[in-house]
């Protein structure tokens, strides 16, 4: 009987545990392991930053799920993989030996890349609920005593729409407070131009959200490498074109979030021949590792070139939409390899996100998510939204009741079926 161990518990981990469980032979055994005992719905964080929802609404404890379907968890960080013997070091010194791994670990937040820059220093993160817990704390004392605003995405951030997210909803959120107009807001950005998204534009996203930031008056800077942060006060510089320095800005601030680059986790970091340079997990068509083809991967933690060369580096966004296929992928690869078969599974490496605006919202399908596309479609109104609301909703009862659904293939065919009734 077969030992698959999967590391990390998010939006990719689960969904394999749940998949992989309702696949595998009775006697195979499955362990989760994650070194947070909470699993959490990532995309709802803009709105814990505002107060919109608490932590509770979108958080369960994985354990007990787990248990109901027969799956192990260890509640444990990763000190170490080692690959060739098959095995993973946790952090209270234990081992746990495997047959297959998966590694869903999502990414590490890199923001010790940027002097001053992350909670830890002079600027909020939305990238975990923890971090959307203190921003909102910080957002309750900035609208007492308000001032300029500083919002976006550092160099190397490879997940921009949460950026254009936050900005939209603390827009909403001030302008519902009535205090909007007491809040200047710059948008700074590593991409070469408002909706890039790190996908080289998707249909007409760079005229649509130029607009959009136009409408709701936010300045934004391009192109941006922001080089320090202090309290109350960001360094940026801004590129051409060709990569050159153009104009250096120092911009002061009352609040800012700003996204950070990732990379691979301490774990799996610096592994010859399992990892890329920035730690990320080298995969082949079918989500195996070249090297240890015993070790599958899904999610952001997978590495994925850029889908094109920017004058300041940016990466590419790995949607719910392509873990979900991820993950799927995987699941039915490693069966297959178990029964003796070659893998023959590939994930459909498209790009389809719901962006929440507040009020309203955008919409963007990328098929695939690499030039040329079959579709490249960009929208919004204010369906998205209502729909994001729903979806969040959808995805936690799938959590709780621990089904393989596939929400968010549900999520992307209702979406364009609101788009085709939208277009006519």
């Amino acid at each position: 009987m077969a030992h698959i161990v999967i590391l990390g518990a998010g939006i990719g981990g689960m969904p394999a545990a749940y998949e992989m469980r309702e696949i595998l032979r009775p006697g195979d055994k499955v362990t989760v392991i994650s070194n947070n005992p909470m699993h959490h719905f990532t995309p709802s964080n803009p709105w814990v930053a505002v107060d919109w929802r608490k932590r509770e609404a979108i958080e369960v404890e994985i354990g007990p799920l787990l248990a109901k379907k027969g799956i192990d968890f260890i509640a444990v960080g990763a000190k170490r993989v080692h690959p060739e013997r098959n095995q993973i070091e946790l952090d209270d010194g234990r081992s746990v030996d495997y047959d297959f791994l998966v590694i869903a670990t999502g990414p590490k937040l890199a923001f010790e890349e940027v002097e001053g820059l992350g909670p830890e220093g002079h600027t909020h993160s939305i990238c975990h609920v923890d971090h959307a817990v203190e921003a909102e704390k910080a957002w309750q004392e900035f609208v007492k005593n308000p001032g300029h605003i500083v919002v976006g995405a550092v160099q190397m951030a490879s997940c921009y729409g949460p950026a254009y997210e936050f900005a939209m909803i603390m827009d909403t959120d001030l302008r519902r407070r009535k205090l909007r107009d007491k809040v200047p807001m710059t948008f700074v950005t590593a991409e070469p131009y408002i909706g890039h998204l790190g996908l080289g534009g998707v249909g007409d996203s760079k005229g649509l959200m130029e607009s959009v930031m136009r409408d709701r008056h936010i300045k934004w800077i391009c192109n941006a490498k922001t080089t320090k942060v202090e309290a109350g006060k960001m360094y940026v510089t801004e590129h051409n074109d060709d990569g050159t320095p153009k104009k250096e800005h120092v911009l002061e601030f009352k609040y800012s979030m700003m996204l950070p680059a990732f990379k691979g986790i301490d774990a799996v970091f610096g592994i010859e021949g399992l990892t890329n340079p920035r730690g990320f997990i080298l995969i082949d068509a079918f989500q195996r590792n070249p090297k240890f083809q015993n070790i599958y991967s899904v999610g952001v933690c997978v590495a994925i070139p850029p889908v094109e060369t920017t004058p300041v580096p940016t990466g590419a966004p790995k949607t719910g939409y392509m873990i979900e296929s991820m993950v799927s992928a995987t699941v039915h690869n490693i069966k297959e390899v178990m029964d003796g078969k070659e893998p023959t599974h590939k994930a459909t490496w498209n790009a389809v996100c719901l962006a929440d605006f507040g009020d309203n919202g955008a919409a963007f399908v990328a098929l695939p998510q690499i030039p040329p596309r079959n579709v490249s479609w960009f929208s919004q109104g204010k369906w998205v939204h209502l729909a994001k609301v729903a979806f969040e909703k959808f995805y936690m009862r799938k959590i709780r009741k621990g089904t393989s659904e596939h929400v968010f293939e549900k999520m992307v065919l209702n979406s364009l079926g609101i788009m085709k009734l939208k277009d006519k």
